[in-house]
């Protein structure tokens, strides 16, 4: 039901994909505005009302039958508008983003640090999924399972919108291996493999994750595969796919992973991304049985993490 409601809410959009972005809706609701505009100023506002005025000045907010409205159209409630949604400033991030694979189903990259999977927030046109629908050609790609901005590798799309529920069921049900590569620090006092479980949630008016008592709903292995130069390179399984997951989990043991910015302590926001200090987390490989062909699949990321990390 899910998945087709979105292929219906893709299809049914009056704005085509411009750019690789796909247009937004927003809903209006009952209420007590008398002209579109004044439900603008209300719905968004962080966004400057003069900025507001001039897209609808463009024409570039219409409804669903896919008509420009102004800044003197009627307030219609219960209905839907639909626009591109912009990002004043978003700096690039000057990273390739190769194909790993690609045939009439699946896409799979190698994504690089700083680069985000999906639009969100800052993030638009400088994201994976931007991207490859405009290199592509593939309007309708949609991500199969996200990595954080910060985390660089393998990282999985679905090119048939009709095939999608197929793939995505295999992430819900757990039938993807997933390995992590990371490096940090040492403790002699740890014995490896080990297995962390624990109760990861959302930290209270931030984004960050933290652990708390309770039944554990998180998972990872992890094994020490080597140690050079002061630190060790680990290999990461999560069972579970949590926000932040591996970052927490690792920060739990007293192994922050090099260069996390937001574990075991948030550090404060940048405007501009430090490039020569990625996360040095990686996505190393995904696996699985490909419900589609029946066949295995392993995609396994080329990039590679230094030994050294300042």
């Amino acid at each position: 039901m899910k998945q087709s409601r979105r292929l219906e809410f893709m299809r049914s959009a009056p704005l085509p994909a411009r750019d690789g972005v796909t247009p937004s809706r927003a809903y209006l609701p009952p209420g007590p505005w008398t002209l579109l505009r004044d439900f603008l100023f209300e719905r968004f506002p962080h966004v400057p009302r003069d900025i507001l005025l001039e897209r609808l000045a463009r024409g570039d907010i219409v409804d669903e039958a896919g008509v420009a409205q102004t800044a003197d159209s009627q307030y219609q409630a219960l209905g839907w508008l639909w626009y591109y949604r912009e990002v004043p400033t978003e700096t690039s991030v000057p990273f390739d983003l190769p194909v790993l694979f690609r045939d009439d189903y699946l896409v799979v990259v190698d994504k690089p640090h700083f680069l985000a999977s999906i639009p969100g927030g800052r993030y638009l046109k400088e994201t994976a999924l931007v991207r490859l629908r405009q290199s592509l050609s593939l309007p309708e790609l949609s991500p199969l399972h996200r990595l954080d901005r910060d985390t660089a590798g393998v990282l999985v799309f679905c090119a048939d919108p009709e095939s999608r529920g197929a793939y995505q069921t295999l992430f819900q049900t757990r039938a993807v291996h997933k390995e992590y590569e990371a490096l940090a620090g040492v403790r002699a006092d740890l014995m490896f493999p080990l297995v962390h479980r624990s109760r990861v949630a959302q930290r209270a008016g931030h984004f960050t994750m933290q652990e708390l008592a309770g039944e554990p709903n998180s998972e990872t292995r992890i094994d020490l595969m080597e140690v050079q130069g002061g630190l060790g390179r680990y290999r990461l399984c999560p069972h579970t796919g949590r926000k932040h997951q591996l970052r927490v989990h690792m920060s739990a043991l007293g192994l922050p992973i090099q260069n996390d910015g937001f574990y075991p302590v948030l550090q404060p926001y940048a405007q501009d991304d430090d490039f020569s200090r990625p996360l040095q987390l990686l996505a190393r490989s995904i696996e699985f049985t490909d419900p589609i062909s029946g066949q295995p699949r392993r995609f396994e990321s080329r990039r590679s993490l230094p030994a050294h990390s300042a």
